[in-house]
């Protein structure tokens, strides 16, 4: 993911230079990773279930090396974009978050996933500073060379650091199950999320299209300085959100903060207008836009959480992963469109007239529900003991919902934290065999 990221806060600089380059094709290569992730990551999901963890993650990486170097080679824009399209072909997400499955027990799978999740939003964080560093050292071209090391790295840790499960299992809650893709995409509230991510991240490619442009350009900050304006932002940003997460969830205002961060997001948009020509207000506005947009990316996997059944959650998961890419490859597309036909200032008002639709679609949603997932392993048992405990499980104080496959051997809970006893439901799960 830091690879994919790398080129963000820098390729529309770069891309000036290239044969055949027009606005909508620098869009077009920003985000034509999201269109092939978009297709393939739930299909190498569940080959994965067929072939193997292993097979499948090191096949993506190499291909998402290959990819790296088609771009770093090519000298115009198509070569770019064929090399970005390739990059996401190498679509290992859904076959990542099913080896860590296999690897973790059901009681610690959610903070395994968390920390995944973690380390997605570091890495991005990381490659809006490293990126205008990387550019300045070693250009464009040499950032995808380094995208493609990683990518053979990545290989390494596969091969020789993780550890090999000891059986391949479906996971409902981090894999997408064909019989349950129905009941998902009938769900209104998922829908929204899934929109709203989609939203999200059109808007975050559409902005990296015009915001290093406007600080070159415009706000005239040199582009091999542009570091220096994204680093406070990075860092102010994510100290900045925290309070707000601390609200949403402790205090159990999800759909108020939600609501309030998209609207920010928006309101950041029409700042980088307003402000474009003064480097305080231009970096005043980025940092809404970050603390906004961090606050998003932090919710809407926990919503999906929350409002998609016990037993849905992998699905769900997928369903709003392509929802995501889709919205990266939109935002590439369309950004770069604006751009030529509106100039920058076209670029933002779309973004701020994204932020508005999501604020009228978000605006309908529940409340969500402050529960969480938690799975308990219970053994293999007979349909009829299975109904027993179901039964059970769901009559116990602070269980909202509860979910026992027969065949699986385990129950998927949705539990509110602050007062369930999780002792009591550890005594139902039976020993590692």
């Amino acid at each position: 993911m830091l690879g994919l990221f790398l080129i963000l806060p820098v390729f529309a600089l770069y891309a000036e230079q290239l044969v055949g380059v027009t606005p909508l094709l620098i869009g077009v290569a920003i985000g034509a990773y999201g269109l092939t992730q978009a297709l393939l990551q739930i299909p190498f999901g569940m080959i994965s279930d067929r072939i193997g963890r292993k097979p499948v993650i090191i096949a993506g990486l190499l291909i998402f090396a290959l990819g790296s170097v088609v771009a770093a080679r090519s000298d115009s824009i198509w070569g770019v974009i064929a090399g970005r399209a390739l990059q996401g072909s190498g679509a290992i997400a859904a076959a990542v978050m099913a080896l860590a499955a296999d690897l973790t027990r059901e009681q610690n799978r959610t903070k395994a996933m968390a920390v995944i999740g973690m380390s997605i939003g570091l890495a991005f964080a990381v490659s809006l500073v490293l990126g205008p560093l990387l550019n300045t050292w070693i250009g464009v071209p040499g950032i995808f060379w380094l995208t493609a090391l990683l990518a053979l790295a990545g290989i390494l840790v596969v091969i020789f650091l993780v550890p090999n499960p000891d059986k391949i299992a479906t996971h409902r809650d981090t894999s997408p199950v064909r019989d349950q893709f129905s009941r998902v995409l009938r769900n209104a509230d998922l829908l929204r999320l899934d929109i709203g991510i989609l939203l999200l991240h059109m808007m975050l490619t559409a902005v990296f299209i015009a915001v290093p442009l406007t600080l070159r350009d415009v706000t005239g900050i040199a582009a091999e300085k542009h570091w220096m304006v994204y680093l406070p932002v990075v860092l102010l940003a994510m100290v900045l959100m925290v309070p707000f997460i601390v609200i949403a969830e402790k205090r159990r205002k999800m759909k108020q903060v939600f609501l309030l961060a998209i609207l920010a997001i928006g309101m950041a948009q029409i700042g980088f207008i307003l402000f474009k020509a003064t480097l305080l207000g231009f970096g005043l506005a980025l940092l809404l836009f970050f603390v906004a947009f961090n606050l998003l990316e932090a919710s809407l996997p926990s919503l999906i959480s929350k409002m998609a059944p016990a037993e849905s959650k992998g699905t769900a998961m997928g369903v709003y992963s392509t929802s995501q890419f889709i919205g990266a490859f939109l935002g590439g597309m369309l950004g770069g469109w604006m751009y030529g036909q509106y100039q920058l200032v076209g670029v933002f008002l779309f973004g701020a007239a994204a932020a508005l639709l999501w604020l009228a679609l978000a605006s309908g949603m529940r409340q969500p529900g402050y529960l969480s997932s938690y799975l308990i392993k219970v053994g293999v048992l007979e349909p009829a003991s299975a109904h027993q405990l179901q039964a059970r499980l769901s009559g116990l104080p602070g269980v909202g919902e509860a979910v026992v496959m027969a065949e699986e051997g385990v129950a998927y809970l949705k539990v509110d934290t602050q007062c369930v006893d999780f002792a009591l439901l550890d005594e139902f799960s039976v020993a590692e065999t």
